[in-house]
């Protein structure tokens, strides 16, 4: 096994199951919260990872396995269930349920900048020097087996939910931005992204794949500053 695959099963591969699990528990406890009980019937109210690789094993799972093996990543999907008459009749509601998710990215992305940083306080950790990915936002400053495991689960677990969480916020269909736009949209205009439909959101999955990558460069530069800073 070569070091690609393992920094991808040992570190991305968790990543990626433990962020998605938040990310749609996330989800499901809002549309709990908002009278939508279905993901709670489910089970998907829940830390576990059982209960939505359950539900999405492909996407959960086989691939994030696979490409964590190949490409020293991880990519794939989950998703949470929701009554989408309960969502036509509170919109606002869907909505929140909708940024549930990113938010809960975005509150782990916060949580591991703060042990980074709390980290490079201490003297554990520093930025690097010279060319580094997403992996190494920080280096163990002295020679420690401990020390240098703790840097790079935490650099992937912070580049890992920034990223599923703008990448969600991106407004296109079946994206979690799609039904976050809701919150600011005039009430005539709720759910229109809902109503396109599965061609929408074949359409909406081939536009975000070749708008995200204009993004990795300003969001790895933002990270690297909040790091760094």
């Amino acid at each position: 096994m070569n070091h690609l695959q393992v920094e991808g099963l040992l570190f991305w591969f968790p990543a990626f199951v433990l962020s998605t699990t938040f990310h749609e528990a996330a989800h499901a406890w809002a549309a709990m919260r908002g009278g939508d009980l279905t993901a709670y019937r489910g089970g998907q109210v829940s830390f576990s990872p059982l209960p939505h690789i359950r539900r999405e094993p492909i996407g959960m799972l086989v691939l994030p396995l696979i490409t964590s093996m190949t490409q020293g990543w991880a990519i794939g999907w989950a998703s949470a269930p929701f009554d989408p008459e309960w969502a036509a009749r509170h919109p606002r509601r869907a909505a929140l349920m909708a940024a549930a998710g990113p938010t809960a990215n975005l509150l782990i992305a916060l949580s591991m900048l703060v042990l980074i940083k709390l980290g490079m306080a201490l003297g554990a950790f520093e930025a690097p020097v010279g060319p580094h990915g997403w992996s190494q936002l920080v280096v163990p400053m002295h020679e420690s087996e401990l020390t240098a495991f703790a840097a790079r689960a935490l650099s992937v677990m912070l580049s890992l939910n920034v990223l599923l969480a703008v990448f969600n916020l991106l407004p296109i269909p079946p994206l979690d931005g799609s039904g976050v736009i809701d919150l600011f949209l005039p009430t005539r205009f709720a759910g229109i992204m809902r109503r396109l439909g599965p061609v929408g959101s074949i359409l909406g999955l081939f536009v975000a794949w070749k708008v995200f990558p204009m993004f990795i460069v300003p969001i790895r530069d933002a990270v690297e500053v909040l790091v760094g800073g």
